[in-house]
């Protein structure tokens, strides 16, 4: 009887430590596989608005439908108006993002000085510029001077410049505009003038039409706007392409800037680091013909200086 009682007794401490075993198995598994489902992230929402370079608008407008796709409580506005306009917006708290190319320390200066140092630059690419004609003037390459001349009107004909016996018509930007800024500075050297004759439109798509419809015109586009509707003119014998852009070849770029009044928090900066994300540095930027800044070979700073990497 006692020797029963003890195989009993034996045989339900072994199921019991059986079950514990098992047991911690079973929760060893759960904190520590792979197959365990990780906490849920907070999903994120928001809306806010994005104004300034139309040379920018394109790649901003592309990645904020594709965020948005992705995170159905976020809204976002994308604007143009000008880079002048997009950080005078930001600085003012308008908008969240003044998006722009060049540096707001270039446009918001003197007395605007310290609405500069309350901006947070984020550069989400380059963008290169290019002297583009109506398709029937016959010129494809200019030089630096001929395009001095030409924007100073100093020439007048495209014949002067071995082109058509054609009348140039000048097709400009505002004053505002980052475009003209970073065309003014690589291309010509120096500001130009608002000529009489000359057209003044901001929008890069307009600036395109015009170009394209209008005989002996010429101006100048984001790479992201040139199409076989015009004709994107070589500078000083180089070709505007993201190649020679990234190797510093072709000299007329600057970087496309983001900025934000302060660091960017929430909604916010999930859409700026989805902006500097392989999702669209490896995709959007470069379809859309800009330049991922980590592609480049060379930098320049905030006075126009290049150097190596």
């Amino acid at each position: 009887m006692k020797k029963s009682l003890l195989v009993l007794t034996t045989l339900a401490l072994g199921i019991s430590l059986a079950a514990c075993g098992k047991n911690d198995n079973s929760n060893n598994a759960s904190n520590n596989g792979a197959s365990s489902s990780a906490p849920a992230s907070a999903a994120i929402s928001g809306a806010f608005s994005a104004a300034g370079s139309t040379a920018l608008q394109p790649l901003v407008d592309q990645a904020s439908k594709k965020f948005m796709d992705l995170n159905k409580d976020v809204t976002i506005t994308v604007n143009g108006g000008g880079s002048g306009a997009g950080l005078s917006q930001v600085s003012e708290g308008t908008v969240q993002i003044g998006n722009s190319d060049v540096f707001a320390e270039e446009k918001l200066k003197d007395a605007d000085a310290d609405k500069a140092k309350e901006l947070v630059d984020h550069q989400v690419a380059v963008v290169s510029i290019a002297a583009v004609a109506n398709k029937d003037v016959g010129v494809d390459n200019l030089t630096k001077a001929q395009l001095v001349d030409i924007f100073t009107n100093k020439v007048t004909n495209w014949k002067d410049v071995g082109g058509k016996d054609e009348k140039i018509v000048l097709v400009n930007r505002p004053a505002s505009s980052g475009t003209r800024a970073t065309f003014e500075n690589f291309a010509l050297g120096a500001k130009s003038e608002d000529l009489p004759d000359s057209i003044t439109e901001d929008a890069s798509g307009t600036v395109r039409k015009l170009i394209s419809e209008t005989p002996g015109a010429i101006g100048y586009l984001a790479l992201s706007y040139l199409d076989d509707t015009i004709q994107a003119l070589k500078y000083e014998g180089v070709e505007p392409t993201a190649e020679n852009v990234a190797s510093g070849t072709y000299p007329v770029w600057a970087y496309e800037h983001m900025y934000t009044k302060g660091e960017p928090d929430g909604a916010l900066k999930a859409f700026l680091d989805y902006m500097l994300s392989d999702d669209i540095q490896g995709t959007d930027v470069k379809d859309l013909g800009y330049i991922p800044v980590s592609d480049m070979k060379v930098t320049r700073d905030v006075q126009g200086n290049v150097t190596n990497k």
